[in-house]
């Protein structure tokens, strides 16, 4: 295959077709109208979720919500009009991830989109795309069991076995792991198995496996070709050969850069991603004789880790192209019969990212396609090649009208250290001749990419509301390359946070945003940046919202009942947030419980009563702290929650009083007094 580079910028903040308009009978008088879009528009679960192609192109298999909000598995048969047939239906679980085996039948899990209590394992079904052959594969229960105890005579599997992907050799087989865990719950390894998902029954394919292997890579056949090791903060990498697995590459976890099994195809081509002396991930290929990593990347994205994925056609026996992200989704083809059709797709669909979905891409007649913007969440299409005509399908969110949402655009700002970072801004829709108020959402992780061009419901909610939305992807964040993640190492409360600080002026500087009216919020890391801005800049916050935050790093090591591995305690939070002992002073100082008493500003915290991430001690002793001294303290906790809300009813109910919260101190029903720091100091 001949490189790419992926250097392609979209225009950000694109219309929404006109043809898209009229079918959700958009009135324009909407858009301008001063009263406020209902909460739950923006955090109900969608009519139509991820429609899946059949390898034929006859079928598709899609997420369908009843009226409880239930998503149920609905087949439609594409060569009958209005044909369908619901294949799998719960009434307390959610159909979320299906895949089709081969041309009849597919499998899928579950989850429990209502409902924040105890995790549902997910469970494996198999059935015909008629609703025929139906079989529970795997089991599904709230809580881990081991294997010893759910062994049972009807071959149905544990419930801590997972789906791992399908085969592409016509049968009904599928490939599934089966986790490990030692005596404190922590996974120490993961097999590899073969399923029938006709009869239950399975073929090990991890004999001779070394030990401690976490993930698998796996060819069209369904035989492993490569696998990936962890233990004691040490990462590996296997080929097999015909000798068996044989070590390829090591790193220390975390502190030095690894080479990670990216794509196998039928001649045994290995593709894997590295950096290889470069600060971003790219994918390379491998020479099957020396085992050596190409000079060049195959596939690479300046100034962006490598997201995404082949669209490799069985049948062709071909790449057909590279989905892909960089500042927002996009593909490019590198079969000139697709390049083609995108093109023609692209006229017919205007202002959208229009993502063409196939299996055997080469050779079928329709092509499902996803269109969506920053304003518009997913609306879902079949493109006839014999006609060259869309059928629409059905949109995801049909109540969200695009000219009412924000425009979302990213930008990158200098920060004061002169490290480059970028910043998603999502501005209200109606027109303001005047600056606005301004939240500053912080994402969790620390260590992910926080932010995506595409319609997000909490951003679009704020920016609904009439204010700006600002969130950073301060340093410590990845898919932005090495440099920009490792710039993040033992910066909680330092650098990181000041990146936030850095942001919002560099907003004010653009004319967007009244300096005297700005929130922080944010969950999580979130939550723990909100409460340290608080601290840390009281003159930039009017307010703060924290919910599911962190609020003192000691305690993350402390807590024995959260879902931290003590590998991670042991090898990754002394490395990249800092070691209880070397660093103790330097976590004292960047604690929000030992600073409490500095938080003067009007603060609201919400948390889940059963979270395991940030369990409520976090909350809890925080509360009591902030209390003696700020009397402007709104608390709220949801008993049944999570790390985040799944209920509607929580979502609406702690989005109102978000709501609320903003419009008293920086909204509508806003005065601007003095700021927190100097009515402190009066």
């Amino acid at each position: 295959m001949k490189p790419i580079i992926l250097a392609f910028f979209l225009n950000i903040g694109l219309w929404v077709p006109a043809g898209i308009l009229k079918a959700q009978s958009l009135n324009a008088d909407l858009a301008s109208s001063t009263s406020r879009i209902p909460i739950e528009n923006f955090f109900r679960t969608p009519n139509l979720l991820n429609p899946v192609l059949s390898p034929d192109g006859r079928f598709i298999a899609v997420g369908v919500a009843n009226a409880r909000g239930r998503v149920q598995l609905v087949v439609l048969d594409l060569t009958e009009s209005n044909s369908h047939k619901i294949v799998a239906s719960f009434g307390d679980a959610d159909v979320t991830d299906y895949h089709w085996v081969n041309t009849e039948r597919l499998v899928f899990s579950v989850m429990d989109l209502q409902s924040g209590d105890s995790p549902l394992n997910p469970g494996l079904w198999a059935v015909n795309k008629d609703g025929s052959n139906y079989r529970k594969l795997i089991h599904t229960v709230k809580y881990t069991i081991s294997v010893a105890e759910s062994s049972v005579a009807d071959r149905t599997l544990p419930a801590q076995w997972r789906f791992h992907s399908t085969v592409e050799d016509g049968s009904a087989d599928v490939l599934v792991q089966a986790p490990r865990y030692n005596n404190i719950g922590e996974l120490v390894n993961v097999n590899l198995f073969r399923l029938n998902t006709h009869t239950g029954h399975t073929q090990n394919l991890s004999i001779n496996a070394p030990p401690n292997t976490m993930t698998w890579l796996a060819d069209q056949q369904g035989q492993p070709v490569a696998l990936s090791t962890r233990f004691k903060g040490q990462e590996a990498s296997y080929l097999r050969t015909a000798h068996g697995w044989q070590l390829w590459k090591e790193a220390k976890d975390y502190s030095e850069d690894y080479v990670r099994p990216f794509w196998t195809g039928p001649k045994k081509e290995l593709i894997v991603l590295a950096r290889r002396q470069s600060d971003i991930l790219a994918l390379y290929e491998v020479d099957p004789t020396t085992l050596q990593l190409a000079d060049q990347p195959l596939i690479s994205s300046p100034g962006y880790d490598f997201s995404g994925q082949l669209i490799y056609d069985t049948q062709a026996k071909q790449v057909m192209g590279v989905h892909y992200e960089t500042d927002a989704h996009g593909t490019v083809w590198m079969d000139p019969g697709m390049r083609a059709l995108q093109a023609q797709i692209d006229k017919l669909l205007p202002g959208t990212i229009n993502r063409i979905d196939c299996r055997y891409c080469a050779s079928t007649t329709t092509f499902l396609i996803s269109a969506s913007s920053d304003r518009l969440p997913p609306v879902y299409y079949l493109y006839h090649r014999e006609n060259k005509k869309l059928q629409e399908l059905g949109a995801s969110r049909p109540w969200i009208q695009a000219a009412q949402m924000g425009m979302r655009d990213l930008h990158r700002f200098t920060a004061r250290d002169g490290l480059s970072i970028p910043v998603l801004v999502t501005q209200p829709a109606q027109k303001s001749t005047s600056r606005r108020p301004a939240v500053i959402l912080v994402h969790g992780g620390p260590w992910v990419r926080g932010t995506r061009w595409e319609w997000e419901r909490s951003a679009q909610f704020l920016a609904s509301r009439g204010y700006v939305v600002i969130e950073p992807e301060f340093r410590g964040s990845t898919g932005f390359g090495r440099k920009h993640m490792r710039a993040g190492w033992k910066q909680w409360g330092l650098n990181m946070q000041d990146d936030l600080a850095d942001a919002l002026q560099w907003a004010v500087k653009q004319g967007w945003v009244d300096p005297e009216r700005v929130c922080i919020a944010g969950a999580s890391y979130g939550g723990y940046a909100t409460l340290m801005g608080l601290i840390k800049h009281p003159t930039l916050y009017r307010c703060g919202i924290n919910w599911v935050g962190v609020t003192d790093i000691n305690l993350m090591y402390s807590i024995n009942w959260s879902d931290a591995s003590e590998a991670w305690k042991q090898y990754g939070m002394p490395l990249l947030i800092g070691d209880p002992v070397k660093d103790a002073q330097q976590l004292k100082d960047t604690s929000p419980l030992e600073q409490a008493a500095r938080v003067k500003a009007p603060l609201l915290m919400a948390y889940g009563g059963v979270d395991r991430r940030v369990p409520l001690k976090h909350g809890t002793a925080f509360k009591d702290a902030v209390t003696k001294t700020n009397p402007q303290v709104q608390w709220i906790v949801y008993p049944n929650e999570g790390h985040g809300w799944r209920e509607l009813a929580t979502n609406v109910d702690f989005w109102s009083r978000v709501e609320k919260f903003l419009d008293t101190h920086i909204g509508p029903n806003s005065t601007v007094p003095k700021t927190p720091l100097q009515a402190a100091t009066q």
